[in-house]
Formats: structure tokens, C-alpha cells, sequence
């Protein structure tokens, strides 16, 4: 796959995890290494904020995408490469999807992991076929994961869906996974 760009999804929140912090600085610094674009939700606070100087610092490319309502909430990074004030926390999240070429969850709160199954149920809907990776750092996501082998063993989501999305506990794994995932190509519908 040819990576130019990727979303990550983060915590904002000021509390912060210094292996996860240290684990999110190095894939920073990764990516501007590799010209890959970051995208992401704006803000220059928590693990969003460390991310977005982390890649700055290393002459990285940063794209910011920040809802009108939370711009000063949020606290708007003001040192990026391109920052987009939109109207609402749906057009941010449509934005941040169309500049992807693929997405990447790190530990984060409410929002976080809105973001990434929104980006999985689409992805299963056949609305995109864009790489998924849930950085699993510290075991974050084993609660989640496991989640979704229950659904699985219920019946309410199919075992052909564990496609949809890779595991990573660090960069390398998840770079790793970047560089050869492929694009799926399904028709809308074709999974759901």
C-alpha cells in the first residue's frame, strides 16, 4: 500500500500513560521519517497534542481537523501545517476519513473509540476498505477485543469480520502491518 496519509485517533485528556506516550511520540516521529501525512482531530493537548509536536518536530507534515464548537475546548493546535475549523463533529469525522488512507487507534477515551467503530462499521458496510489498526499498547483494547469475540460467539457479528481490522502492540508492528496491508475493494452492502 502507498501510505501518504494517516488518521489517528487519541485522547485529548491530559492524563497520560507514559509508556503509551512514549510508544505515540516514536510512531510520531516514524511517520514524518516515512513523509506520511498525520491526520488527526486538532488538539494540542494529551496524547493528540504529543503526537501532533512529536511529528512537527521531526519536519513531519500535520493536518488538524477541528470542530467550530470545540476549537477552544479542545484548545486548537496552532503550530500545524494545515488546521480545518468545520461545523460539526460529523463533518470533522467525515473529513478526517476522506484525508486518510488508513486509520490507527491509540488508547483514548469516548470519542476514540467512537471514531474507530464508526470506521470499522463502515469498513464493514463496504463504505471503505482503508487499513485499521487498534494499537493495543499495554493491552488497552484486550477488554474491546474481547468484546467483539463475544458478539462473535453470539452471532451478532460474523468471524469473517475480524478482517476488518489488524491488532499492533508498538510501531513496528503497526507500521509493519501499514506496509502490506491491502485496500479492500468490496461493493456497499457486500459484508453487512
Amino acid at each position: 500500500m502507498d501510505l501518504r496519509s494517516v488518521c489517528v485517533y487519541c485522547s485529548s485528556s491530559s492524563s497520560r500513560d507514559s509508556v503509551v506516550e512514549t510508544e505515540i511520540r516514536l510512531f510520531g516521529r516514524e511517520i514524518a521519517r516515512r513523509g506520511v501525512r498525520l491526520i488527526y482531530g486538532g488538539s494540542s493537548k494529551g496524547l493528540m497534542g504529543a503526537l501532533a509536536d512529536e511529528v512537527l518536530a521531526a519536519g513531519g507534515l500535520v493536518t488538524g481537523v477541528v470542530p467550530k464548537a470545540l476549537e477552544g475546548r479542545e484548545a486548537a493546535h496552532r503550530g500545524l501545517t494545515e488546521l480545518k475549523v468545520v461545523l460539526s463533529m460529523h463533518e470533522r469525522e467525515q473529513t478526517l476519513f476522506d484525508l486518510a488512507d488508513a486509520f490507527v487507534a491509540f488508547p483514548g477515551g469516548f470519542g476514540t473509540m467512537e471514531e474507530i467503530i464508526e470506521m470499522l462499521t463502515w469498513k464493514q458496510l463496504g463504505i471503505h476498505g482503508k487499513p485499521i489498526v487498534l494499537a493495543n499498547i499495554g493491552g488497552f483494547f484486550d477488554p474491546l477485543l474481547a468484546q467483539f469475540d463475544l458478539a462473535i460467539r453470539s452471532g451478532y457479528a460474523r468471524p469473517e469480520d475480524r478482517i476488518l481490522f489488524a491488532v499492533a502492540e508498538n510501531t513496528k508492528s503497526i507500521l509493519t502491518f501499514l506496509d502490506g496491508a491491502p485496500i479492500l475493494s468490496r461493493k456497499a452492502g457486500d459484508w453487512a
